[in-house]
């Protein structure tokens, strides 16, 4: 059975390591939304490998890794991941795939993301050109892998856009304006490196999903910051839900059989925007301490707080999740009461239009001593972790089926 793997809350709720325990045996591994903002965490023993826009999966033996049409792509950066990846045991560069139909982020891309994050309208991006790069694709301006291919395409659809871009680079931000020449130049040679890894991946796919391939899908950011159910302003630019899957690989509805929720022991969230449950005071920064909260991609300190069970059902009820993978539970040892937020008192349900006046309440229980890491059976646990358990299951109405207890692969309770 094929199955897609979403994060519940604002991301970074460990979906790298979620991805890699369960694509072992699986066919296929394919990302479908996001860019190179995501920071995906692997450990291979001692060795740490954080993967921005190639899937997470792709450690595992013989499985394929696809970038989807869904993706927004940085050319630099994937080699940069390219070369990263040579210092595992196997070459697993042959088994990388990107869609031909993947919009490029190109550097006026990043240059505008900068600037406007160091305006007033930043809304805490990770600078990366993601959103400028979305924004061109649905003004039907965008530039794709596939035209790199028809030089003469590229370069008049180039042109064009540095043309429009250097207008506002200059007479709005008052800011140097880009050769045109040279970014050519530039992606004509990567046009011809990337030849090797370029597919139609909705052909690919299809033809896989006949041939009873077993895939696992795989997003980038949590649903919190999916650009129609998130909490919009403060959202990414593409769809994180599970429908992104299908929409962002050209695959059909009936192609995913089972939907995995992936959501912290507590909640964090990086960048600006509403977080109800954020605690700007010795719990948060003890969470950030115990669960090293800082972005994989920028370094960023996390904002942290206790669980929300209120944005988690809200999320499994967009996307269909049923299931539970709950990570970073033994961050919680140590903390003398553990809190979860049961609802609000000014809503029933989480709403993203009012998140940034809602009111948490919270229940709270006792905190556990015992380490928790080297266990892999859930009898192993203290009886205070397994109420913990029980009341996050009641409140969100998801079953807890796996729970990573450490950040190395093996490190899991399945239950």
């Amino acid at each position: 059975m094929n199955i897609a793997i979403v994060g519940l809350q604002w991301g970074d709720e460990g979906k790298g390591k979620v991805v890699d325990y369960l694509a072992q045996g699986f066919d296929i591994n394919c990302r479908f939304q996001g860019g190179p903002n995501a920071g995906h965490t692997v450990w291979r023993g001692e060795e740490k490998f954080v993967f921005h826009q190639i899937p997470s999966g792709v450690l595992n033996k013989n499985i394929i890794g696809i970038i989807g049409a869904g993706c927004v792509f940085d050319p630099a950066i994937f080699f940069e991941e390219i070369e990263n990846l040579k210092r595992y045991k196997e070459d697993i560069t042959e088994r990388i795939k990107i869609s031909k139909f993947c919009h490029l982020i190109m550097p006026y891309h990043i240059l505008l993301d900068k600037i406007k994050e160091e305006t007033t309208q930043g809304i805490g991006t990770t600078k990366k050109g993601i959103g400028v790069a979305y924004e061109d694709k649905y003004a039907r301006i965008g530039i794709r892998i596939g035209d790199l291919f028809y030089p003469e395409i590229f370069e008049k659809k180039l042109r064009a856009n540095v043309s429009r871009k250097n207008v506002i680079l200059m007479d709005i931000y008052r800011a140097e304006p880009i050769s045109d020449d040279e970014v050519f130049e530039r992606f004509i040679e990567y046009g011809e490196k990337l030849k090797p890894y370029v597919i139609d991946e909705s052909n690919f796919l299809n033809q896989a999903i006949r041939d009873n391939k077993k895939i696992i899908f795989e997003g980038a950011q949590g649903v919190l910051l999916d650009v129609d159910f998130g909490t919009y302003p403060y959202v990414t630019s593409s769809h994180t839900i599970t429908g992104g899957a299908y929409i962002g690989l050209g695959i059909p509805p009936a192609s995913i059989g089972r939907v995995i929720g992936v959501a912290k022991a507590y909640t964090t969230r990086v960048g600006n925007g509403p977080f109800p449950t954020e605690d700007k005071g010795e719990i948060g920064e003890q969470l950030r301490k115990a669960g090293n909260e800082y972005g994989s991609t920028t370094g960023r300190p996390r904002r942290c707080g206790p669980f929300d069970a209120s944005i988690v059902r809200y999320a499994a009820r967009l996307t269909g999740t049923k299931e539970l993978f709950l990570t970073k539970l033994d961050v919680l040892q140590g903390f003398e009461k553990i809190k979860v937020a049961v609802g609000y008192t000014n809503a029933k349900e989480f709403d993203p239009f009012i998140a940034e006046e809602l009111i948490p309440v919270y229940e709270e229980i006792p905190g556990f001593e015992e380490d928790i890491s080297q266990m892999r059976n859930f009898d192993e646990l203290p009886g205070e972790v397994k109420e913990y358990i029980k009341i996050i299951e009641h409140y969100t109405g998801l079953k807890v089926n796996y729970i990573s207890v450490g950040s190395q692969p093996e490190a899991v309770i399945r239950r």
